[in-house]
């Protein structure tokens, strides 16, 4: 199986992901595809929390959110846990509501994984790892957050995914 990579260069550095097509393959598949698309270029990380994960892919720089594809299956029961420095998908209470936002864990986040098809214990679907930039990860979450409309935790400065590109695939 292949483990693709891709490229998020941010206003605050270079990130490279390696995604596993083998555990997550419809998740991994469907962020290649919105990588190809261009939808990640310009978007922010709009929900930081240090301690917990960085948040993006969603919203551009005007905090607008951007019209996604349809949801995909969540497959949080594939065996990969939300470690430290892995990519898992944000999604809504509903388990299966994930679309374009994702998130990278800045710590062990256990209680995010799956532990049973319920919707308690479905869990966020981890789907690759970040192999370099872990430096520039830990500058993004530790920047200055404040609440914007009904959101909190979001930048007070915009960090922004300036482009993402399949570097491997």
């Amino acid at each position: 199986m292949s483990f693709p990579q891709v490229e998020l260069n941010t206003n605050k550095g270079r990130i490279v992901l390696e995604l596993n097509a083998e555990k997550a393959p419809k998740t991994v598949a469907n962020f290649l595809e919105y990588v190809r698309d261009g939808f990640y270029d310009g978007v922010i990380f709009h929900r930081v929390i240090d301690g917990f994960m960085i948040q993006g892919g969603g919203m551009d720089e005007n905090f607008k959110e951007k019209a996604t594809r349809d949801s995909i299956e969540n497959e949080a029961d594939n065996g990969l846990s939300n470690d430290a420095g892995t990519i898992a998908m944000a999604r809504t209470q509903a388990p299966h509501s994930a679309s374009a936002q994702f998130f990278i864990n800045v710590k062990n986040n256990s209680f995010l994984n799956h532990t049973g098809k319920t919707a308690q214990g479905w869990g966020y679907a981890v789907f690759g790892k970040v192999t370099e930039g872990l430096d520039i990860v830990d500058a993004i979450k530790s920047v200055r957050t404040g609440n914007r409309g009904y959101h909190a935790d979001v930048p007070l400065e915009n960090v922004v995914i300036e482009s993402a590109k399949i570097i491997s695939e």
